[in-house]
């Protein structure tokens, strides 16, 4: 059973050598269990989409909770699938520094990323969106 989580983070580290760490950690470790994903990062706050199967998501949500590089950890959303989105991506990145404000704008009230502030139908349309602008880089 194939089952997507959404879920939203602030960096403890927001350096670009704490997010390349956490990064090469997902595409090392992710092929092994299955999962395929993709994260946001900007203003020191993750955005996260983990796909795979039910016990290897939820395993690794777990690990994210207690990882000591996230704070503030919400989950938006967890849903059963019928097919991947991010199927292409072992963990695909997106540096929301280096968007268009203009698509951040069309999903949120200003111009800044704040998922905290967003449902988590929103922040995943807003995941679609980046996907279908080749806006994920990253690709393994």
């Amino acid at each position: 059973m194939l089952v997507r989580l959404l879920y939203v983070s602030r960096a403890v580290d927001t350096s670009p050598a704490a997010i390349e760490a956490i990064l090469a950690q997902s595409r090392q470790h992710n092929p092994a269990t299955g999962i395929t994903g993709v994260l946001c990062y900007g203003a020191g706050i993750f955005l996260q989409a983990i796909e795979g199967g039910r016990a290897a998501v939820s395993e690794l949500y777990g690990h994210i909770q207690r990882d000591a590089r996230h704070k503030d950890v919400e989950l938006l959303g967890f849903e059963e699938i019928s097919e991947r989105r991010f199927g292409g991506w072992t963990m695909g990145q997106v540096n929301l520094a280096k968007l268009n404000h203009s698509i951040v704008l069309k999903y949120s009230e200003r111009p800044e990323f704040d998922p905290y502030g967003a449902s988590g139908k929103v922040s995943f349309a807003l995941l679609e969106e980046l996907m279908a602008t080749a806006s994920i880089m990253g690709r393994a």
